[in-house]
C-alpha cells in the first residue's frame, strides 16, 4: 500500500489521518525543496498538492509564515526563508502529537529535529558559518539523542548520495527502536508509513544514481 492509498485508508478517522498527515508532509516538504533547488525533476507529494510542492499555490495554513515578522525567530535575522519553514513545520507537528496524544510522533518530531539540526551544524562549522544561524525548533530536540556516530559517517561519505543513505538508514535504525510493533495503535500505524516513507526515500536514491551512471 502506498503512502496516498494508505492516507485514503484512514481519512474516515480524523485523528489518525490529521497524525499520518503530519508525518507524511515532511517527506513532501523533503522532495519540495529537492525540486525549487534543481535537484530532481519529478516529485510525488502525499499530502501536498502537486501545486503546492511546485511552488506554484500556497502551502497549508500551518505552514505559512503569519503577517509581519516570524514571531519564532524575529531575533534571527540571517535565518533562511527555507530554515523558517521547518521550524513551523516540526512545531506544527509536535503540537498535533501532543494535543492528540500521540507518543511515537512525539518522540518522532524529536528525532527528526535533533537529526536535523546536527546535520545543519556539521554543515555550518564545515563552512566557517555561525551553526546557530541555522538551527530550527532548538527546543523540541531530544537532549540524549546520541548521534555520533551516524555524523561520522555522514561527514566521511564519499558523495553527497551516499551521505543521503547514511541519513536514512539511521532513521529506519531509529524505527526499530521505536516502532510501537503489536501494540495495535494509531502509533504503529505512523511507525508503518514511516518505513514505507524510507523506502520510498531509497528508491529515490537508487534512482538518481542511476540517472548519474
Amino acid at each position: 500500500m502506498g503512502l496516498v492509498d494508505l492516507l485514503e485508508h484512514v481519512e474516515d478517522n480524523r485523528t489518525w489521518s490529521e497524525q499520518l498527515g503530519a508525518l507524511l508532509l515532511l517527506d513532501d516538504l523533503l522532495q519540495r525543496e529537492s525540486l525549487l533547488a534543481g535537484e530532481t525533476d519529478e516529485i510525488e507529494p502525499a499530502v501536498l498538492s502537486l501545486q503546492q510542492a511546485q511552488g506554484e499555490a500556497p502551502l497549508p495554513e500551518a505552514l505559512i509564515a503569519p503577517a509581519g515578522p516570524d514571531q519564532t525567530n524575529a531575533d534571527q535575522t540571517n535565518v533562511l526563508q527555507t530554515d523558517l519553514l521547518w521550524e513551523r513545520y516540526f512545531r506544527y507537528a509536535h503540537r498535533l502529537a501532543r494535543s492528540t496524544g500521540s507518543r511515537f510522533l512525539t518522540k518522532w518530531v524529536e528525532f527528526e529535529v535533533s537529526l536535523r539540526n546536527a546535520l545543519a551544524s556539521a554543515r555550518a562549522r564545515r563552512l566557517g558559518l555561525e551553526e546557530s544561524n541555522y538551527q530550527v525548533a532548538a527546543d523540541l530536540a531530544h537532549r540524549d539523542e546520541d548521534l555520533a556516530a551516524v555524523l561520522s559517517e555522514w561527514e566521511t561519505a564519499p558523495t553527497p548520495l551516499a551521505g543521503l543513505r547514511v541519513i536514512i538508514r539511521a532513521r529506519w535504525s531509529w524505527l526499530e527502536d521505536h516502532d510501537g510493533w503489536f501494540s495495535f495503535s494509531v502509533d504503529e500505524l505512523l511507525a508503518y508509513a514511516a518505513r514505507v516513507m524510507l523506502l520510498e526515500q531509497w528508491r529515490r536514491t537508487e534512482e538518481k544514481e542511476e540517472v548519474k551512471n
